[in-house]
């Protein structure tokens, strides 16, 4: 089995959070939909918590990927935090797959799991850890970093509920005062 067999996997979990929802989430179907057999799957993937978290640490390397590649251009921690979704963009294959990426993995969140036990909820938080972490170096007040984090994740969280956007134009300035700062 190769890296291909393991991306083929996730981009099947993936699909089928995206097209049928978590209730549709079984080893056998997430092996169908990637045409492995079940031990292929269980080869990468021990258990349906290891494969979730999987899907969860894939997102965690496209935000990395994105954040990187954000930052090589000149963005902005912060800039690249508060940056607002963007679906339909079809040219940005990175940003795509990103979107995708975590409206599938918002699909796994259970409310009521412990993050100290349950494999994707650590999953989750070390990636909003590592993200949280970027702000905190790049921002020399702490509380200022969780309000650039709290509005970030209020607008990206409107757009995976696929809310109506805040008015683009106003936006700008509530950026723009945010990094004035």
């Amino acid at each position: 089995m190769t890296a291909n067999t393991r991306d083929r996997i996730l981009d099947a979990l993936e699909n089928l959070l995206l097209e049928k929802g978590m209730s549709q989430v079984t080893l056998e179907n997430v092996a169908a939909t990637a045409g492995v057999s079940k031990g292929g799957l269980l080869y990468h993937f021990k258990s349906k918590d290891a494969l979730l978290a999987g899907l969860v640490r894939r997102l965690s390397e496209r935000a990395e990927q994105q954040l990187g590649a954000a930052v090589a251009k000149g963005t902005s921690v912060a800039e690249w935090y508060l940056q607002t979704p963007n679906p339909n963009n079809a040219s940005d294959a990175l940003e795509l797959a990103l979107y995708r990426s975590m409206v599938a993995a918002m699909r796994t969140v259970d409310g009521n799991a412990d993050p100290q036990t349950d494999e994707v909820q650590r999953a989750l938080a070390d990636m909003m850890e590592t993200w949280s972490d970027g702000l905190d170096k790049e921002t020399d007040d702490p509380v200022w970093a969780d309000i650039i984090r709290l509005v970030g994740d209020g607008v990206y969280l409107r757009a995976l509920l696929g809310l109506p956007p805040v008015d683009p134009t106003r936006y700008r300035k509530v950026v723009a005062r945010l990094l004035e700062r």
